[in-house]
């Protein structure tokens, strides 16, 4: 029906029974500016009906209205709502867009280092916020209705995932939970599990894309379609044209061939002369073809930062004059509070200037305003182009028309890997603005290597599943035994999807034991034998086999123990015989070659002149002197004079290499073995005539017998594996002291004081910490050395490889040292108990925030990070920065402003949260 057209009888009709059914729906429709998607309604039906909902659909689909109307029930209902979002920038982009509409005071914002309004009916934090919230029953639960999830499939992450399941776990029953997901492929397994945890839960999966998506390859100059066909997913074959282009352009640019022999010297082909487009062109080229605004993903900051650079140093422009100023007063709005003398350090006017002609880069290492400004002008459609790594891609309402993959390789922090489908899905999926692009577009840009039909596949494949990542930890199970005891925290951890997911991965093979059963039972019965136990004697026939490859295991790791004695024992000039191989023969030791952590690998010269290094394997026995030559004090074996004379010196020894002879093998006398050869040829089988029937048989039952039992380990270590390594962190912290025996329940444990402290330390190092502020380590530290040290807990470089840090002396050399040593112990007792271990301090922030502490400034805190070898830009020292005071205010909290090490946490706290970390914290 268009708009302001009378509705017709039957239509009327319609929506009169839809109101009836859905008022409240109904009010909320009335009030947006669009119609509701068909995923949208049924999931804000099923919202109002009473139901739990999981909401996946692709990025940009308009998920966050179903939250949004959980907000609206909420409110009508005269309940509290809880948005909950992975990271701060959503949660304060979530937070704008809900005041916008909903005014200031019903609307609060918590996200560990902001507090706005956080006793009001709607809430926008973070899930570490509300999973801290539960643990601590805060008062704030009170009334609580709703409890939007977004980003859900975060519980896949390693880091992090652990606190979505944790919130779902321990949410009360009467809360209604909105689970809204990107695409996964395993939906349906993910809402068995909510409706096992949190009862009644509709699923709604919606895999359209609202704006069609075209993919492309751009091939030198030339853009061609990735798949054949005229629509979007209409056809998954890979473009003709585009392979036909690939092949000639890859022809044209072959990388190195083998070296050829040209003249008696190696010939090398000549390199690839294939530059991909410049970024430049790139650029240039959307723009003529009207697919701006675009994000480039570069997955690496310093290619973020030099594609600005390129930009801004080739003249490229992309704004208009009334554009330009617009971006001035915006960038003037943004950063007013940013203090004069830090502007250059931060970079300011280099980034303006970018801003003002259209582009920008965005990644981790940007400054929050800067980021924060970034995000508000592509928007608004006033940068045309950012160059950016995958973190933009995490929630952040940033689409575009355009989305660039300059590479399909990206680095995870621990080495470079393809992008999977899921990661490709969920980067191009900012392509296509719903209400602005009639369709999106994603571009790859192709280098030698690069295959079309693996982009194909990465492009249309639609298996995404979404695997949990939740282990308990020390912190999660002090306070699931704290509230809940150890049975009941037990059972809880088996309701988690983790071990949902692992109970079922184990069903086929459970169903395999037994049918392995069955098989072995058809087994015995077939090597049945009338003249005794044949499974005894087959037995006895497997034990001999097993004697006598142990034998042969210990001959040979002893003849080779020996042998490497006897080659230390060398000394240069002994003549020896190498027994077999291309260098069988005499040689004149020239070098023994005895390495301290290692077997000996002697140089030698042989009597054919060969020059080169032997080892124990070139000697199947040990190695005895023939004789002796003298050699001068020096011997250069590249010379081909000098090994010829030494050939020479050899053959003049008139020394014959001797033959080889029969060794004694240790089965020959070995008393176990011999007992179980005479038990086997006494045995009333022994003599059956289907003897060698009976024991195929029985080597086929002993086979599958070892193979069931293995796979039945597997289903063993599978089931209840959270409850086990509950019980082992258990373990070690009633060692440590943190957890202790309950007089009057058997079998359970209560929470001692260390315990309660660190059921309110939310650290990845939680227990380290715990045990520094138990030991006193930290004790008479001031504001700048506690900083220092509880920096180490918090830093992790970016830079592969150890690197020297520097760190002030004295207290805080003490102290690192003796947090060092506690995490030592530490680390021995989580692999005594086979527990994950606790990742060991890193000191690289600790010379940059003691100075900042102690007043220095930016552009002095910055410059000396930078001297000393650091990568650390503006906002990378901002991050790490909060890190620092996030784990300092629960150092306060745990142990009160009274106490020394509290008093200096709070002091560094509030000297920390000054200039640029301030603004940040706002």
């Amino acid at each position: 029906m268009s708009a302001g057209a009378t509705p017709s009888p039957a239509e009327a009709y319609a929506a009169s029974r839809r109101r009836a059914r859905h008022p409240k729906l109904t009010d909320f429709t009335g009030e947006l500016s669009f119609e509701l998607d068909p995923f949208q309604h049924d999931a804000c039906a099923a919202l109002e009906d009473g139901h739990g909902v999981l909401v996946c659909a692709p990025t940009g689909a308009g998920k966050t209205v179903v939250g949004e109307f959980a907000v609206h029930l909420a409110l009508t209902e005269g309940r509290k709502c809880f948005y909950t979002t992975p990271i701060k920038a959503l949660s304060n982009q979530k937070f704008a867009d809900l005041t916008a509409r909903y005014g200031a005071k019903s609307v609060g914002l918590l996200t560990g280092d902001t507090a706005i309004n956080g006793s009001a009916p709607i809430v926008v934090m973070t899930t570490e916020v509300l999973r801290n919230m539960l643990y601590a029953e805060s008062s704030a639960l009170h009334g609580l209705g709703y409890v939007v999830m977004d980003e859900v499939h975060y519980l896949a992450d390693r880091f992090r995932g652990a606190v979505w399941e944790e919130v779902i776990l321990h949410l009360p029953e009467w809360v209604t939970l909105v689970s809204l997901s990107a695409t996964v492929s395993n939906a349906e397994e993910f809402g068995e599990w909510l409706v096992e945890v949190r009862g009644d839960t509709t699923v709604v999966v919606d895999e359209h894309r609202p704006v069609p998506l075209w993919q492309h390859m751009l091939v030198g100059n030339r853009m061609l379609d990735l798949f054949a066909g005229g629509e979007p997913g209409t056809d998954a074959r890979i473009n003709p044209q585009l392979l036909r282009r690939v092949e000639d352009v890859g022809r044209m640019h072959a990388p190195w061939r083998s070296p050829r022999q040209r003249g008696g010297r190696p010939e090398r082909a000549p390199r690839s002369r294939f530059r991909p487009p410049s970024r430049i062109d790139v650029i240039g080229r959307l723009d003529a073809e009207g697919l701006l605004p675009a994000i480039v993903f570069v997955f690496s900051r310093a290619g973020c930062e030099a594609a600005v650079t390129q930009c801004v140093r080739s003249g490229l422009r992309l704004n208009t004059e009334d554009e330009v100023a617009e971006v001035r007063r915006i960038v003037e709005r943004r950063t007013k509070d940013l203090p004069d003398a830090d502007l250059t350090v931060l970079g300011f006017w280099e980034w303006r200037e970018a801003l003002e002609r259209g582009f920008a880069g965005h990644h981790a290492g940007l400054l929050p305003a800067f980021k924060e400004t970034v995000e508000e002008l592509f928007v608004r459609g006033l940068v045309k182009a950012v160059f950016a790594t995958e973190t933009l891609a995490l929630g952040i309402n940033m689409p575009a028309r355009t989305v660039v993959l300059e590479r399909l390789v990206k680095y995870n922090g621990e080495a470079h890997v393809d992008l999977t489908p899921g990661e490709y899905t969920q980067l191009t999926g900012r392509a296509g603005r719903r209400g602005i692009d009639v369709e999106g577009h994603a571009v790859v840009l192709w280098q030698p290597g690069v295959d079309p039909k693996a982009v194909g596949g990465l492009a249309s494949t639609r298996t995404y599943p979404l695997r949990s990542s939740f282990r308990p930890g020390y912190n999660m199970a002090i306070n699931l035994v704290d509230r809940l005891g150890v049975r009941e925290a037990r059972e809880i951890l088996e309701q988690s999807f983790a071990q949902f997911q692992a109970d079922r991965s184990v069903v086929g093979l459970a169903r395999r034991v037994e049918r392995n059963k069955e098989a072995l039972e058809g087994y015995a019965e077939s090597m049945t034998c009338h003249l005794g136990d044949f499974a005894e004697y087959a037995e006895l026939r497997r034990r001999i086999s097993e004697r006598e490859k142990q034998l042969a295991r210990q001959n040979t790791a002893a003849r080779r123990a020996e042998t490497a004695r006897s080659l230390e024992a060398l000394r240069k000039g002994d003549v020896i015989a190498v027994p077999a191989g291309r260098r069988s023969g005499l040689a004149i030791v020239i070098d023994p070659g005895v390495e301290p952590m290692g077997e000996p690998r002697p140089l030698v010269v042989t009597e054919d002149r060969w020059a080169g290094r032997l080892s124990v394997a070139d000697f199947p026995a040990p190695v005895e002197p023939l004789g002796r030559v003298r050699l001068p004090k020096q011997v250069d074996i590249r010379s081909p004079k000098s090994r010829r004379d030494l050939a020479s010196s050899l053959r003049a020894t008139g020394i014959e290499a001797p033959g080889r002879g029969k060794r004694r093998t240790g089965a020959d006398e070995d008393s176990e073995l011999l007992a179980l050869r005479r038990a086997l040829r006494a045995h009333p089988c022994h003599g059956c005539p289907d003897r060698e029937a009976h024991a195929r048989w029985g080597e086929r039952y002993h086979r599958l017998r070892a193979e069931t039992d293995q796979v039945a380990r597997k289903v063993a270590a599978t089931t209840h594996s959270l409850a086990r390594q509950f019980d082992r962190i258990r373990a070690l912290l009633a060692q440590r002291g943190y957890l202790a025996a309950d007089d009057e329940r058997p079998g359970e444990q209560v929470v001692t004081e260390h315990g309660k402290r660190l059921s309110r330390l939310y650290s990845e190092s939680d227990l380290l910490a715990a045990e520094c502020l138990r030991h006193g380590v930290w004790d008479g530290l001031d504001a700048a050395e506690l900083a220092a040290v509880v920096s180490a807990l918090v830093f992790e470089a970016r830079r592969d490889g150890p690197m020297e840090a520097r760190v002030p002396g004295g207290a805080v050399t003490d102290a690192l040292t003796a947090t060092a040593r506690l995490w030592a112990e530490l680390e021995s007792d989580e692999r005594h108990h086979r527990l994950d271990r606790t990742r060991e301090p890193d000191a690289g922030f600790a010379w940059t925030v003691y100075r900042w502490v102690r007043g220095e400034s930016l552009e002095k805190v910055i410059t000396a990070a930078e001297s000393a070898g650091q990568e650390l830009s503006a906002g990378d020292f901002v991050r790490w920065c909060r890190q620092v005071i996030d784990l300092l205010d629960q150092i306060r909290d745990v142990m009160g402003e009274k106490a020394p090490v509290g008093a200096a946490a709070a002091a560094a706290v509030k000297a920390i949260r000054r200039g640029v970390v301030a603004l940040a914290s706002a």
